[in-house]
This record gives structure tokens, sequence and C-alpha cells, in this order.
């Protein structure tokens, strides 16, 4: 319809209106719809899914559902094609009785994720309830002596529908005698008054029968009727009046027995029995109101003897009679108004529902974890319900419609900090004092995979024995993981690398679930002296997390080599030494020298040398340097000595236990002119070499002084270096066979390694040399005179210098 810009809306208005209407309807958050009582199975409400904006294939995946509460099964959605319709039979009385409004209200609820809706589906009246008389006759008696214009109270009909369909017009069947009377008012119900018209005679007329006719104003009209039983009486011409037409009392419904509510007052002109009046309930008065309220007959006081209920009922409207003594008696009726006060009495009530649990430690911020709805029957602010929520962190209540809120994630959680949640929400009522209600709600988070194995320290060390037994457990790795379950199951492996030309997994394993590590073959100290790995632990998460410790296996040295002596010189026998010797030559002359080496290292391979004693105890007049090996004379030798001496020189390590080597040396005594020309100019030579050698060997000490302070220099900075960063590489680089330098003991007879390291670390690194005594045999090559220095790396990659030297 369009009104004319004069006289109402013009058609933007109402275009803008119906816009407005539709923007609040949204912002509501809540469907409206509306169906006629009695409707029958299967009548269409409307397209829920659609108004919703749900697709109809994702309704079942969804677990889309309806709930109502308190309001059974009326409604129900067909999933197909998500219309919603009547269910069951709908009586709008039987819902909500003589409530104006009548509203079904129900609950969406759909997950992945969780969202609710909620709808409101209103019931409209029928007119499909006649108005009903409590009794199909009414009597009432009237003195003959009543003047014209009295008035008689008439019980009306009540209809259960509401609206225009209890709406009553009455109507009397026709009668000169008397008419009706109808008085409306916005606040009591409507009361119907016969009227006298026309002077009785109880002689010509002691009854009357009219008949009383009740007619809604609904589509189709509906009626009831009652018969009126009017019988004239005689004499007592006086009713009992009362003061007040409707007494008006409001009481709290905390009220205790007994509470005096009113007192009522009437008074009748007749005298005697005539004019005694007694107080009584009318006759059609509810129950509930006879269990609530007491009249006292004479005294006319109305006392309360059960509780009252604010909630239950708000107002009670109380028929009272007056009825004298006389014969016929006479009665008079008043309304008594209850109204009830609300108090205080009724806390809140907390419901909580789709709770969504455990919730993953890794949620988002805002998820919903569980659907709060509160209630309070009390009204006003003593209805008023607030929700609070303790503790306050991680998470907070989101007020999502009157009285309905979500428990949603505030903050992030850690299950590691704080596994499970204990929550408590207290909805509390604006009443003076205030009510509350508590509900716990217990939130478990759920594990996520966030943690990766942590080991106690980032690097261990190992020392293990050489020769151990392959296989033989050496060290135990174990690392920590604070998730839960298969999060926090643990596996190690190698970090797999190259050890030289080999891989490092044929040297150690490690158990996957222990973190045992063992040594799979025997290991040699001389051929590797430190062997650095790592080892990685994995949880069995998903995506699995993980970390590495590094660990150094220093292998320890055994005394399990013995000396070995070195080739003699050309001339020799049967593995023996000979050696021809002047007579005449003095003491502390150096015989011949033993050359013997220790794979070993450090004390293992410090060798000593011990002159074995001559066979029946004689003295002989030789002696072998303890460290050094040089066979000289102890004295001047003369005629007297034997002329040929067989010396055996015991080579000794200082392991435990030592290890030992023999060499056997043949000194002859000759005269000086007995020593053979070849041997002469082999001296000769000799001589001229080691004159030579005298030139050469200056310059090699000079060169052997400047290298080893250039090695000290470089063992310090390694030393310092390695104090404040961790080695990144554990294996030795080989070198070749190194000699150990001659001390104030002696010479250190080091080791013809087979592969030797030279590492920084634990142990110190060592530039090996051998100091021999000039006397060289003259068939020495030049190859064993002088060797060029060679280079190794240690562990840092630094060079570190190792010299071999023939003197």
């Amino acid at each position: 319809m369009v009104f004319s810009r004069r006289g109402g809306l013009g058609t933007r208005d109402l275009l803008l209106l119906f816009l407005l209407l539709a923007a609040w309807e949204v912002g509501s958050g809540q469907l409206h719809y509306s169906i006629p009582e009695e409707a029958r199975h299967g009548t269409f409400v409307g397209r829920i899914a659609q108004d919703l904006g749900l697709e109809l294939a994702e309704l079942v995946p969804r677990l889309f559902r309806v709930a109502s509460k308190g309001r059974g099964d009326l409604l129900g959605v067909n999933l197909q094609n998500g219309i919603l319709f009547v269910n069951s039979r709908i009586d709008r009385e039987e819902l909500c009785g003589w409530s104006a409004e009548c509203s079904i209200y129900l609950e969406v609820i759909v997950d992945r994720p969780l969202q609710v809706f909620h709808v409101e589906v209103k019931v409209k009246d029928i007119n499909d309830n006649p108005p009903v008389f409590r009794s199909r006759e009414q009597r009432i008696f009237i003195s003959e002596s009543r003047l014209l214009d009295s008035r008689f109270l008439i019980e009306g009909a009540a209809d259960s529908d509401i609206g225009s369909n209890a709406l009553l017009t009455y109507t009397l069947s026709p009668s000169e005698y008397f008419s009706l009377d109808v008085q409306a008012s916005e606040e009591l119900s409507k009361s119907l008054w016969l009227e006298l018209r026309k002077s009785l005679d109880r002689e010509e007329t002691p009854e009357f029968h009219l008949l009383l006719t009740a007619t809604d104003m609904g589509k189709p009209e509906l009626q009831g009727t009652v018969e009126l039983l009017i019988t004239v009486l005689d004499v007592n011409d006086n009713a009992p009046l009362f003061d007040q037409a409707v007494y008006r009392v409001h009481l709290l419904e905390t009220a205790a027995n007994g509470t005096l509510v009113t007192t009522l007052n009437a008074s009748d002109a007749d005298e005697g029995a005539n004019g005694e009046v007694v107080f009584s309930f009318d006759s059609g008065i509810s129950p509930d109101i006879q269990e609530k309220f007491k009249v006292d007959s004479s005294s006319g006081e109305i006392r309360l003897i059960d509780k009252l209920d604010y909630e239950e009922t708000k107002s009670y409207e109380i028929q009272v009679k007056a009825v004298d003594k006389g014969s016929p008696p006479m009665s008079n009726h008043c309304k008594v108004l209850v109204k009830v006060l609300d108090v205080n009495d009724n806390a809140p009530e907390l419901a909580v529902t789709s709770l969504s649990l455990p919730i993953r430690e890794d949620a988002p911020l805002s998820t919903v974890i569980a659907l709060i709805s509160v209630s309070d029957r009390d009204s006003g602010a003593n209805g008023q319900v607030t929700c609070s929520l303790m503790p306050h962190v991680p998470f907070k209540l989101v007020s999502t419609f009157k009285n309905y809120y979500s428990l949603v994630l505030d903050s992030t959680l850690d299950r590691e900090s704080l596994s499970v949640y204990e929550l408590v929400v207290t909805a509390r009522d604006g009443g003076s004092p205030s009510l509350w209600a508590t509900a716990s709600v217990s939130v478990e988070v759920a594990d996520v995979n966030d943690n990766a194995p942590a080991f106690a320290q980032p690097e261990y060390t190992v020392f293990v024995k050489e020769n151990n037994p392959p296989g033989c457990h050496i060290f135990t790795v174990s690392a920590q993981d604070a998730d839960a379950q298969e999060n926090a199951l643990v596996s190690y492996s190698l970090v797999e690398r190259r050890v030289g030309d080999r891989a490092l997994s044929s040297y150690v394993s490690v158990h996957a679930e222990s973190g045992k590590v063992y040594a799979l073959q025997s290991l040699d100290h001389e051929e590797l002296e430190l062997l650095q790995f790592q080892v990685s632990a994995r949880d069995a998460g998903m995506p699995p997390l993980g970390s590495n410790v590094t660990l150094q296996v220093f292998v320890l040295d055994e005394n399990d080599n013995a000396p070995a002596l070195l080739a003699p010189r050309v001339g020799g026998t049967s593995g023996a030494v000979s050696e021809l010797v002047p007579r005449l030559v003095g003491a502390g002359h150096v015989v011949a020298k033993v050359r013997a080496v220790d794979a070993d290292s450090g004390y293992n391979a410090w060798l000593s040398y011990e002159l074995q004693s001559a066979a029946g105890g004689a003295r002989i007049p030789f002696r072998v340097g303890l460290y050094t090996g040089e066979i000289s004379t102890t004295r001047v030798l003369d005629e007297a000595d034997l002329p040929r001496h067989c010396l055996l020189v015991l080579v000794k390590d200082h392991g435990e236990p030592a290890l030992t080597a023999t060499a056997t040396v043949l000194v002859s005594l000759v005269e000086s002119g007995q020593v053979p020309k070849s041997s002469s100019r082999a001296s000769v030579g000799a001589t001229g070499a080691e004159a030579a050698l005298v030139d050469v060997n200056v310059y090699l000490i000079i060169a052997i002084c400047v290298v080893s302070s250039l090695l000290v220099l470089t063992l310090l900075l390694h030393t310092a270096l390695r104090c404040s960063a961790l080695p990144t590489e554990g294996v030795c680089a080989p070198g070749k066979p190194t000699l150990v330098c001659s001390s104030a003991l002696g010479s250190w007879s080091n080791s013809q390694q087979r592969q030797p390291r030279v590492c920084s670390g634990e142990f110190p690194p060592k530039t090996d040399l051998m100091a021999f005594s000039p006397g060289l045999p003259p068939s020495l090559n030049t190859s064993e005179r002088n060797e060029q220095p060679e280079a190794n790396l240690d562990l840092s990659g630094n060079v570190s210098p190792t010299f071999e030297l023939w003197l």
C-alpha cells in the first residue's frame, strides 16, 4: 500500500522502514517464524537452513540439530531440504495458558565450527475454544421487596483463547423484569450484573428462567450458555453492603503463614438475624485460592494459610460473598485483588552444554569450548543475571544472546605448563542481597608435538680403553621430551658421516630405544685417538622434532706393543751387531748404539736400555746408556780383557706390564794394526761423511729450534681457542711415524705408529724427534740420514709439524 505524501508515508519512506526492520532482524541473531495453533503434522514453518545461511549438503556433516527447552518435539527439521515443520499437535492454551504472547524458542547447533542460532516460532491463537460457564445453571434468590435498579452479580464465562478470540459479549433472553449490565475494566475482569427493572411479586411470579449467552469475537464466533434460575423471596429485603466494591492488597511473596491480608467490612440494614452477616468465599472460587487464603466468617478477616510464590502466580482475584441470616438469606459480593510482590528468593540457574573437549594446546584464539545458559525465575533486578569466570586466563566468557554465553579461548595454551584447567562459572543476580550459583568446568588440554627432545648437556666426553671387545657398551645418551604419549616417545640414531675412508656406523652404533652406544669393533689407540660424532634424538610426533648431542670418545692407550729393534747395520750376522774395537781406546768410547722404537705412546713408548750380566758373573768393560742405548767402554781396555764379548742389551718400555726386546752386540777387541784396510777406507769415508753431516746438522738443529718454537706458540693459541669454542671435527687426520725428542733423561723412543693422530683436546699434541749418536754406519742411505718434515692437521685445522731426524 502506498500512502500519499500529505497523509502518510511515501514509497521511499516505507522502503527505508523495511530496510531498517531487516537490519534489526540480522543484528539480533534470531530468526522469527509464526504458525497457527492446531496446525497439522508436517505443516511448513520455514526454510530454516536457507534462512540461517547454511548449505543443505553440510547439515549432516556438521551435525545440524535443534533443541527446544521444555517444548518436547513439537517442531522438527527435514535434513534433506532444511525445512522446519510441525511435528506434533501444538495447543497454544496448553503451552502458554493465558499469556498474550506464546512462542517456542529453539536452539540450532552445528559443529565444525561450533555455531549456535536462536529461532523464535510464535504460535498464533485460533478461535478453537468456546466460552464456558462454570456450571450449567446459576441460582439467584431475590427478595420481593428489592427496589428497582437493584443489581445481582452473575458469574461470567471464561474463554481459553486470547485476543479477540477471548473477547466476550453477553446477551440475556428477553425479560420485562430484568436487564443485563456488563462492566469492564482494564485491570479487572468483566463483571455481569442482573438489574431489576420491574418490582417483583412473589405471589404473581415466584420464579424466572432466563438464558444468558456468551459469544466471543473470533471467526467463526463460538457461544456458550447458562440458565439463570431466579427465585423470588419474601420478607428479608435488605442484603449486606460492602464498604468497598474492590479491596486491593500488596503482599511480599515471603509473607509468613497467618499474615493478615485484609479485613472486609459489610453491613445489613435489617435487624436481628436478617442483619447478621456471614462472610465466605464464593462457591466458584478456584482451589488454588482456597489453599492459600481463608476468611473468618464472622470478622471478615482474610489471612494467608500457605506460602506465596511470585514466580507461580503474580496476583489473586478473590470473590467474597457476604450473606445475612435472614430467611431467605440475602447476599452481596466484593472482590479482593491481592498482588504478590517479588522478593529475590530464587538463585540463578546455570546450564553448561556442548563441551568441545579436550582442546588442543595449539587451538586458535576465540575457539568456542562450551555454551553456557543462565536463568533466574525472579523478575526485574532480581532476575537480571551477570556471569563471571575464574580464573580469568586463558579463557573468557562472551555474551552471545540474552542470558547465553560462550566460553572461548582468550590466550595461548601450553599443556606442559598446565594440562587441566578447573574453571568456575559464577552467575549472580541483581537482587539485594544478591544470590548466585556456580558451575565447574574441567578443561583438558590435548598435547601437540611442540617440544623437541632435549639432552642434559650439549656434549659428552667418553674415555674408552683400546682393545675393547666388539659390541661393548661404552655410553648411554638420554633425552627428555616435555610432550606426552607418542609425542614424548624418543628414538636415537647416529648422524652418519665419514671417518677417513670408512663410515661412522662401522665404528659405533646406538640403540634406538635405550640410547646405549656400542663400539662395534675393537678400537686401536695407534689408529684412532679421538672419535667425535653426533647422536640424534627424534620423537614420534607429527611432524617429528629432534635435537643432536656431540660425543667425544677418547681411545686410551694400553701397553700392547713391545719395543721393536731397528734393523742391524750391514755386516751383522744372525741378527747380531758385530763391532771391532781397538784395545787402546779409552774410557767412554762409544762402541755401538742399539736402536728401538715402540708403537705405543706416552709411558708405554718410553724405552730404557739395560745390559745383561755376563755368564758366570764375569765383569765386562762396557755399559749401555739407560735411555740412549749407546754402548761405551767403562775403562781403558788392556791385554787382560777377553778378545770377544757377546753383549745382551734388554730394551724395556714403561708400560704396565712392561714389554721387552733383546738385542745382541758382538764386540771384538783387536790391535790397532789389525784393523782391515777396507775398514780404514770405510773409516775415512765415514769420517768424510761425518764431516759433511756436521754442517748439515747445524742447520737442522737451528731449523728444529725455530719450528719447535712455532709449535709451542701454536699449541698455546689453540688451547686458548679451545677454552672458548668446541672442536668441529672429531677424528684426526693420519700422519707419518713420529719420534719423541730427547730430554734431560735421555731419548724418548716413541713409536713407529701405524696411523698416529696429532689432535688437540684432552691430550697435548706431540712433535716427535729421535736423535742418535754421530757414529752412523757408512751404509746408511741418504733418506735414513735426513727426512723432510711432515705436516699433520690437528682438530682445529692448524698445522702441527712432525719431524723425523737421524743424526
